[in-house]
């Protein structure tokens, strides 16, 4: 059953430099996190339009075919190494969320 990865930044960027960096990480390991995870992107920081509730700054949405994938790529030294430079440069929040 597919699961998502959704990111919400829910604040201002604090350290851009950072987050550069942890975009460029992710670019590098794209290609061995679709080929090892089965990652699809399916919005990154796209158009936002809040219907209800606070807005979040930005959002991504991450495809995988399993929970199971998703943590093992959200917990994995690559992610892990990357996501440090996220969570310094603004505040964020992750969900994984199953499928139907």
């Amino acid at each position: 059953m597919a699961a998502y990865m959704i990111f919400t930044r829910e604040g201002p960027v604090v350290d851009q430099a950072a987050l550069d960096a942890y975009s460029g990480m992710n670019r590098s390991n794209a290609g061995g996190f679709m080929q090892d995870y089965g990652i699809k992107p399916l919005a990154v920081y796209g158009a936002l339009e809040t219907l209800e509730g606070e807005a979040p700054e930005g959002v991504v949405l991450l495809e995988f075919p399993t929970a199971e994938k998703a943590r093992a790529w959200y917990s994995s030294p690559e992610y892990q190494a990357s996501a440090e430079f996220r969570k310094k440069g603004a505040p964020y929040r992750a969900l994984l969320v199953e499928g139907l």
